[in-house]
């Protein structure tokens, strides 16, 4: 959940680290802090730790004092969200050894932080705060005391340190140089016009150059303005792997928009779009290329296993159902954190299916290699090239949504959405399981949803105001039925994630089984009804809310009169088949949410306690 940033050769090294630092907020942070080497050959370095404004802090502080004074030197800048060690100033990045002489930035978990600690204070080291972090400066001091080069130090570290880290450090001997290494947690390098970048997300670099590599488990860089190098965990050099990008940073802007979230919402259609671009015809007809794992094994695949976390594992529920609706393949969904730690035995012939907006999901990516060590297919679904997620599995799908700030997903979900519908159909192609007609049919509604999405999105107004009707509500209870039950748990997850109620999602059968004795008046039932060979049913549990004083809002069809006399207040969409229903059901929920949340005062970009890339436990 952190953010990395390095910089040298600038000629306002400070204000480039804010740059990035700023690019990078998305991701969550609690603290930030830079760290540079003076021409004087000292380390600088200032942290802050202000709730939601630690940035802004920062460079009030750094203005007063180096603003445009340190140019061309080494620097490096973190943004930290807190897991060992509260989100106080002590405990901010950059941390530095006993004498000063270098300073570290580090994302991810060293999970052997307290042996190692415990060992350099007997060995005399003094440490001045609570993180993991802090053994990685003390380690280095004592190589570099030893003997080895800044260079060779950062290799030692390799085999001393247990868990995933990614890191960046400079010492005060080499004022030009950043030394990095990473395992697990992700890293990127570059260069452009004599100057040399190092960030732990392709955003923060993206405005400054195109040359971009990514740095393997285990090895290490040597950054300087003119050239980088890598090594192994030998020492042995070795050329980098370039990264392929295909948007701008100013994608990544609000343009025009009041925050993230809403220039996000509007965007789907695009991102739609974007995602089925070139990968399905209307003959229905489909072109994964990037997949990379040859049709006789697809074609073999006898059951789908499909991992995920949040809205991704919402994405995955929808998603079995189209695989098993047109593949006729055996399909199971499984939260990521869960899985991992079960003792699974996955049959062979099993496709694994993990899905991730950012591919770096620390969950996602350890049940997937799980899987992967038990030999079965894998299979990554993201929306960042060159992930770490892509570069373990067997074959990938991009999602190609276009960068997505806001903590909250929306485009990358119904991006994910679509994208795994293509895939059923792969599947489908692949197992004769369709007709041809049948394919086309499914091809042509799925090449619809860009213009449908665009039409529901035209009710922004409606959906808004019959939010805003709600704002004050503290009990929300979302009911679905099959397909509907996905759209359910999105739902509230948005209303939980934004706005910060109570709202708890069923499938609808289920609340006769306990949930129901809460419903009282006051409760605010939120079902999603469009039309399906279970909407009786569903209108049904509709029935039983209202006899126990529950409001009752459905999501329903455009037109349906009958569902509307049915319910207090509906949000109409346009009618859909029902595997293609969760693309089109979500959008009114993700303004429903974004609604209260923004009447509540919330930050809608950044709510509290959440960040956008899970990368810790």
């Amino acid at each position: 959940m952190c953010g990395i940033i390095g910089i040298t050769g600038s000629d306002d090294t400070v204000a480039a680290l804010l740059d990035g630092l700023a690019l990078l907020e998305y991701r969550g942070y609690d603290s930030a802090g830079i760290a540079i080497v003076e021409p004087s050959n000292t380390i600088f370095r200032m942290r802050a730790a202000e709730q939601g404004g630690s940035l802004y802090h920062l460079a009030n502080g750094l203005s007063k004092e180096k603003a445009g004074s340190l140019n061309h030197t080494a620097g490096i800048g973190h943004t930290r969200w807190a897991t060992h060690g509260a989100p106080t100033v002590t405990n901010a990045h950059p941390h530095v050894d006993c004498t000063s002489a270098l300073a570290v930035v580090h994302n991810g978990i060293i999970e052997n932080h307290n042996r190692l600690a415990q060992e350099l204070k007997s060995r005399g080291h003094t440490f001045s705060s609570e993180t993991d972090t802090e053994v990685i400066a003390h380690l280095a001091e004592e190589q570099i005391a030893g003997g080895k080069s800044v260079k060779d130090a950062v290799i030692a570290l390799l085999t001393i340190l247990r868990g995933a880290f990614a890191l960046a450090l400079v010492h005060r001997d080499s004022p030009d140089t950043i030394y990095a290494a990473r395992r697990t947690s992700p890293l990127i390098i570059g260069s452009e016009s004599g100057v040399g970048l190092l960030a732990s997300d392709v955003a923060a670099m993206i405005d400054k150059t195109r040359n971009l590599f990514e740095l393997g488990d285990d090895q290490v860089a040597e950054i300087r303005p003119e050239e980088f190098k890598v090594y192994d965990h030998l020492g042995v050099e070795m050329q980098p792997k370039p990264i392929r990008v295909g948007w701008s940073t100013e994608a990544a802007r609000k343009g025009g928009f009041p925050d993230y979230m809403s220039k996000e919402i509007h965007e789907q259609p695009t991102a739609l779009s974007e995602t089925i671009l070139g990968r399905l015809e209307a003959s229905g007809a489909t072109y994964l290329e990037e997949l990379e794992i040859e049709d006789s094994r697809l074609a073999a695949i006898e059951r789908v296993l499909l991992v995920a976390c949040g809205s991704s594992y919402h994405a995955a529920l929808a998603g079995r159902h189209a695989i098993e609706a047109w593949a006729k393949i055996p399909a199971e969904v499984d939260i990521a954190s869960e899985m991992r730690y079960r003792a699974m035995q996955i049959p062979a012939n099993t496709l694994v299916v993990a899905i991730s907006q950012s591919g770096e999901t620390t969950d996602t990516y350890h049940a997937m290699r799980q899987a992967r060590s038990q030999g079965v297919i894998t299979l990554a679904v993201t929306n960042v090239v060159g992930s770490l997620m892509t570069r373990e599995a067997d074959g990938v799908l991009y999602t190609r949504a276009g960068p997505e700030i806001g903590v909250a997903s929306t485009k990358c979900h119904i991006a994910q959405l679509a994208l795994l519908q293509c895939l059923a159909l792969r599947l489908a192609d692949l197992k004769g399981t369709l007709s041809d007609a049948e394919k086309s049919a499914v091809a042509t509604e799925i090449l619809a949803l860009p213009a449908l999405v665009e039409q529901t999105l035209a009710s922004h107004e409606q959906f808004r105001k019959v939010a805003e009707r709600y704002a004050e509500s503290r009990d929300f209870y979302y009911l679905g039925r099959r397909l509907g039950f996905p759209v359910a748990l999105e739902g509230a997850l948005k209303l939980k994630e934004l706005a910060y109620v109570r709202a708890e999602a069923y499938p609808a059968g289920e609340m006769k089984h306990g949930p129901i004795s809460l419903i009282e008046p006051g409760s605010v039932v939120v079902v999603v009804a469009k039309r399906s060979s279970l909407w009786e049913k569903i209108m049904a549990n509709v029935e039983e809310m209202r006899a126990r004083g529950a409001t009752v809002i459905a999501v329903s069809d455009e037109g349906d009169e009958e569902t509307a006399s049915l319910v207090d207040d509906v949000l109409e969409t346009p009618p859909v088949t029902e595997v293609c229903s969760p693309v089109i059901g979500v959008l009114p929920l993700q303004v429903f949410a974004y609604t209260v949340a923004k009447a509540k005062g919330h930050d809608v970009d950044r709510p509290r306690n959440l960040a956008k890339v899970v990368t810790v436990e």
